[in-house]
């Protein structure tokens, strides 16, 4: 469903230089989230009410692969009318490094009408390799250097300076999903303010670039607006359609690091 996978389609990031001659893992300054961060948004078509999601970052942290990890859960579910024509229950989770900000394990269990799949996969960053749990040894993936899952890698993108950045410069990032490597491509777009139910915030704008398909409107059809400052929490996503637009606005938060600046 549509609504729901716009938490999916903001999962995107930056990847910094790894080096593969070493096993040791980068290290990635992060002010920005930690332990206990909830954050809850609506997606609406037009003024009808189309689906929630929520994004839980767990108030302890756990060991996965013998590496200290965040665990981050996003839950979405279709509501109101939407939920009697398209019923969507979806879940994606990710134990992600807290010295390095990469994947260590991910979990996906989609539910979209009559629709399942159900995926568990482990990365190992030293061998560059991801393995689905439900596979066995001769289907192990390789995968690039410092590769993502589409969870891992928003948390990533709140670590960047984007003050660094020239308006219009695209960054791609690898990411494994659903047995393949996809290399997404996001176009830094300024600045901006955004009205939020909780007032106006100074807003860092990025437009995930996507492939044509009679889905979207054109390849810049998704633009996602951050929070200006160390937070970079997303408060609002539009999604230009084939016919009409799907918006995701911000409801309730908790847990952040610091306090928004609303206005």
């Amino acid at each position: 469903m549509a609504g729901i996978s716009l938490v999916a389609i903001v999962a995107f990031g930056f990847v910094n230089a790894y080096d593969g001659t070493t096993n040791t893992y980068r290290r990635v300054v992060n002010t920005s989230f930690g332990p206990g961060e909830h954050i809850e948004y609506r997606v609406h078509y037009g003024f009808v009410n189309a689906a929630e999601a929520v994004v839980d970052v767990a108030p302890t942290l756990y060991k996965v692969n013998d590496r200290a990890c965040y665990k981050v859960d996003v839950f979405g579910r279709t509501t109101g009318t939407f939920d009697l024509i398209t019923r969507v229950r979806d879940t994606w989770r990710s134990y992600i490094d807290t010295s390095a900000i990469l994947p260590q394990r991910f979990y996906a269990n989609i539910q979209e009408n009559k629709y399942r799949k159900e995926e568990n996969v482990t990365f190992n960053h030293y061998t560059n390799t991801a393995k689905s749990e439900e596979r066995t040894e001769r289907d192990v993936f390789k995968v690039p250097d410092n590769v993502h899952d589409i969870i891992s890698s928003y948390y990533f993108l709140r670590t960047v300076d984007f003050n660094k950045m020239p308006i219009g410069q695209i960054v791609e990032v690898p990411a494994f999903y659903d047995d393949a490597v996809y290399n997404f491509r996001v176009k830094y777009r300024g600045k901006e303010t955004v009205k939020t139910k909780f007032g106006k915030i100074n807003a860092i704008l990025l437009n995930p670039m996507m492939p044509a398909n009679g889905f979207f409107k054109d390849e810049e059809s998704i633009k996602i607006w951050v929070s200006d400052d160390a937070n970079k929490v997303p408060m609002k996503v539009e999604v230009e359609l084939a016919i009409g637009s799907l918006d995701m606005d911000i409801k309730h938060f908790d847990g952040l690091k610091q306090a928004p600046k609303f206005r």
